[in-house]
């Protein structure tokens, strides 16, 4: 599946295993994510297009790069919120939109309450960032909305996914590439992943 690509990182797999356990406080989760979200912008980023400038060293005139197209980073509220600062500090005049969602616990399935979203996506690449990606109700939603808004050079990163969640959005949106930093094993009934992490953003902001 050459539109997921899985980071495969001693210090990702150590960070995951922090994130994973229980009994991790606030602090070190919040730094382990964030070492695992700058790997994952890392590769995010890495095939950027670039144009040529000219720039003056103390010595002499030579060619120079900047980055040839705007980037729009768009965080699934709340938790993506966890994931910005790590492309902000790659891209510091990076766009920031923000899309409100949370899992109705009946029905599994997103609810949108907000939406904010920048000027250029329909020329820019758009980040979408969720730290998990368990039935892919709200990647979906995310993504056909901003569709709608015409981005059309999308990109979905999440630190763990679940097959289901994967599944239904190669299939439904094949031009999406997604990043990710693990692939688990399942969904429960509950729709949570196994083994997961708990609940993202109740663990990064504290609120659990």
């Amino acid at each position: 599946m050459d539109k997921i690509t899985v980071i495969d990182h001693p210090v990702v797999a150590r960070d995951l295993s922090i994130l994973r356990n229980k009994t991790t406080g606030t602090d070190e989760f919040r730094a382990a994510l964030g070492r695992i979200a700058t790997i994952l912008a890392y590769f995010s980023l890495k095939d950027l297009p670039l144009r040529t400038t000219t720039i003056n060293t103390p010595i002499t005139a030579t060619d120079g790069c900047e980055i040839d197209t705007e980037i729009i980073v768009v965080p699934i509220l709340r938790a993506g919120l966890s994931l910005v600062d790590a492309i902000i500090n790659f891209i510091p005049d990076a766009k920031v939109g923000h899309l409100g969602m949370y899992r109705d616990e009946e029905t599994h399935n997103p609810v949108d309450y907000y939406s904010n979203l920048p000027e250029g996506l329909d020329n820019g690449l758009t980040l979408v960032v969720d730290p998990m990606l368990a039935t892919g109700g709200s990647a979906d939603d995310a993504i056909g909305f901003l569709k709608k808004q015409g981005a059309n050079n999308i990109r979905f990163i999440s630190l763990i996914s679940a097959p289901e969640g994967l599944e239904r959005i190669l299939k439904k949106y094949p031009d999406v590439q997604i990043i990710t930093a693990a692939v688990d094993e399942k969904l429960n009934e509950q729709a949570f992943i196994v083994p997961g992490l708990g609940d993202a953003g109740d663990r990064f902001f504290g609120t659990t």
